[in-house]
């Protein structure tokens, strides 16, 4: 072996010179040494292999347990999007694959939706569309266009029956073609007077199951059809089947609950999806932040005014009143409420006796989300989520937040003891 590798032609393959046979000794040494090292290791291997093995056994026998496979560890780059969310919520049962595409219908038109926003400043899709809604309100261009881009996605579900939106006069059917089962109710572009200035704005939604004395019947003739449309939309709040909301803002923030707690997903625009980042949302139990338009003030009742004054005394809240903070946009506002805590109101006045919010698309999903986050939503009189439309537009009064501060709101309109 030592010749072969010291042999002139190996040599001068290897572009080396011969070698004397000192060299060659020099050379060989070290792989040798491994060769004899290797040989007498072969010779005990072949001793303890005819030898009993015994001794072998007893080592096997007294080996330790081998160590537990180490636990899988979350990957830093695993994310929760709101599809595989809702993919978890059907393999438990929580909800069906009708609903989850109903819901996912929504998620593509609020993803259009904030696309729009986004860019109206440089798109021509600022001030007014010269046309006025249902009630009475001046229409933004965003608002028309947001109408229509909801509806079409809910149409294109397959999934979704029945469609009452704040921007139409009345409840449409939806096409035989793509007709499904659930009722939405959805305000498609709220805050929308804040849009000219890049102010935050929102959409919000809630589905309802169908009213089974209300199916609509393919013979049904357009009145018959129109009342039972009517019928199907106007159901109490503790009716809803899902609520929710989106935040047009700094990020786009799509909330909603079925019935199962609150959570939040954020938009990530590099790869389409919304993205779970506000996972069982609990809004605090008290708070220190009230969102009332105050410019109503002069309009309110006293107990009203009551209420609001007794929250600017520093000495009754241990030294440091409540803080103000009104953005004019029903999601805005009640976001920030849901996150740290506080009220948001508003109440009727001398003017609009019943405030200017829509029960069935604003005030009753805001109160879904509310209360199933651990807060509330009032009236001031009355449960929210108990009251049935009498009408598809119906105003009410809406206090919305932490739970002591609706209860303290409430003690002191209806004349009560203050919650301890």
């Amino acid at each position: 072996m030592a010749a072969a590798l010291c042999s002139p032609v190996a040599l001068q393959r290897s572009g080396a010179a011969a070698c004397s046979s000192k060299q060659a000794s020099q050379f060989m040494a070290p792989a040798l040494r491994a060769a004899a090292a290797f040989t007498r290791a072969g010779s005990s291997a072949a001793v303890r292999a005819a030898a009993p093995s015994r001794r072998v056994l007893a080592q096997a026998v007294a080996a330790p347990a081998a160590a537990p496979a180490a636990t899988a560890t979350k990957s830093a780059y695993e994310l929760q999007t709101l599809t595989t969310w809702l993919l978890d919520l059907e393999k438990k049962a929580v909800i069906d694959n009708e609903l989850a595409a109903v819901i996912s219908s929504i998620a593509t038109a609020c993803k259009q939706i904030g696309s729009l926003v986004n860019r109206a400043g440089i798109s021509n899709l600022t001030g007014l569309a010269g046309q006025e809604n249902v009630q009475g309100e001046d229409q933004k261009k965003l608002d028309v266009i947001s109408n229509e881009v909801f509806g079409n996605c809910l149409r294109s579900s397959g999934r979704t029956g029945v469609i009452a939106s704040e921007e139409e006069d009345l409840p449409v059917a939806v096409e035989e073609t793509f007709s499904g089962e659930y009722v939405v109710v959805f305000d498609p572009l709220d805050g929308s007077s804040n849009i000219d200035a890049g102010i935050s704005v929102g959409s919000i939604f809630g589905i309802y199951e169908p009213s089974p004395e209300c199916s609509i019947e393919d013979m049904d003739d357009p009145e018959e059809m129109m009342k039972k449309c009517v019928l199907n939309v106007c159901q109490a709040g503790n009716e809803l089947l899902c609520a929710g909301y989106t935040l047009y803002s700094s990020a786009t923030i799509l909330v909603l609950t079925v019935g199962q707690g609150v959570y939040g997903f954020t938009f990530d625009p590099l790869i389409g999806e919304f993205i779970l980042s506000h996972p069982n949302i609990r809004i605090p139990d008290k708070g220190k932040i009230y969102s009332f338009n105050e410019g109503n003030y002069q309009l309110w009742t006293e107990e009203q005014k009551a209420y609001i004054d007794s929250l600017k005394h520093p000495e009754k809240w241990g030294g440091k009143p409540y803080s103000s903070r009104y953005i004019g946009s029903l999601v805005g506002d009640f976001h920030r409420t849901l996150l740290y805590g506080g009220i948001y109101g508003y109440p009727g006045d001398s003017k609009n006796t019943n405030g200017k919010l829509r029960l069935l698309y604003e005030c009753a999903p805001m109160s879904m989300i509310a209360e199933q986050a651990g807060g509330k939503g009032s009236t001031g009189f009355k449960r929210v989520l108990d009251i049935v439309p009498e009408a598809v537009h119906q105003r009410v009064p809406l206090f919305v937040g932490s739970p002591w501060e609706v209860d303290y709101l409430e003690s002191v309109l209806q004349g009560k003891p203050a919650p301890e």
